[in-house]
């Protein structure tokens, strides 16, 4: 049995441990999966410390790390894979025998994935904007920015955390700012990777944000549209698409960092929200 877990708040929504489960059986292999809430007060990193320390302890072997952990999460490991250090986020732990953590980041190619296979997206020559600049909006964005895109535009309500982002990943596409500097801008993907949906919000876009017959791709996932999804149908998108696809795309590469298993997705992919 590997003992795995998602760390993060909040987590109650999350389907990753049926996802494992479904993943476990693929393969073989016995896996216990379990959510586990870190809260995110003012000491959520130490926080973070602890339930991790509290579950190394008690002989667990791999993790994912959800909102708003992922940069605090990349500081506490030992070392970090390719991914996680272009980001410098990271989505996923390995703990290896005397318990040091090695970070890395699925985020990036599970978005990827998602886009260009799941729903036939060409990303080269596409001007993007990407909302927020979060753990996970960090691994899309160096993701992004290798495919060739030819602009990507990154709006956050905290400009400190933005310009963080553009001094990491350094990208002459790359640009940030506040969300009234997208206003007319025409993309022709729209990226929602902050966490407004889960509280039934919309960041503050302005008009002309998307271009006509431009995509939308919000990283929340649900039974439901979520407020993302229901404003892009209103503004004329070809596709408004959740993050369902993205999620099960991370969790199967994550699965495969930690058992050298690589399961199959295509049955996941299409399991009812």
């Amino acid at each position: 049995m590997i003992r795995l877990a998602l760390f993060g708040h909040p987590v109650a929504h999350s389907r990753s441990p049926e996802v494992h489960a479904e993943f476990g059986r693929q393969t073989g292999i016995a896996v216990d999966y379990q959510a586990i809430d870190v809260p995110s007060a003012s000491d959520g990193p130490r926080a973070l410390r602890r339930a991790l320390a509290a579950f190394v302890a008690e002989g667990g072997r791999g993790a994912n790390v959800t909102l708003p952990f992922k940069q605090d999460a990349s500081r506490l490991c030992a070392t970090l894979g390719a991914a996680a250090r272009r980001a410098a986020a990271v989505n996923t732990l390995l703990i290896g025998a005397d318990g040091a953590l090695h970070g890395d980041n699925t985020d990036g190619d599970g978005l990827l994935i998602d886009l260009t296979v799941g729903h036939s997206l060409a990303l080269p020559g596409l001007r993007v904007a990407l909302l927020g600049a979060s753990g996970a909006a960090r691994g899309a964005a160096a993701a992004l920015l290798a495919t060739g895109v030819v602009a990507l535009q990154v709006a956050n309500r905290d400009a400190g955390r933005a310009e963080g982002l553009a001094r990491d990943l350094r990208h002459p596409a790359l640009r940030v700012g506040s969300y009234d500097e997208l206003a007319d801008g025409r993309f022709d993907l729209v990226i929602n990777a902050t966490s407004a949906s889960l509280a039934g919000q919309l960041p503050p876009l302005p008009a002309g944000v998307l271009a006509p017959g431009g995509v939308a791709y919000d990283m929340v996932y649900g039974p439901t549209p979520t407020p993302f999804q229901d404003w892009a149908g209103r503004e004329g998108a070809r596709l408004a698409l959740d993050g369902w696809g993205m999620m099960v795309e991370q969790a199967a590469a994550s699965f495969a960092l930690w058992t050298d298993a690589r399961p199959t997705t295509d049955a996941v992919r299409r399991w009812p929200r």
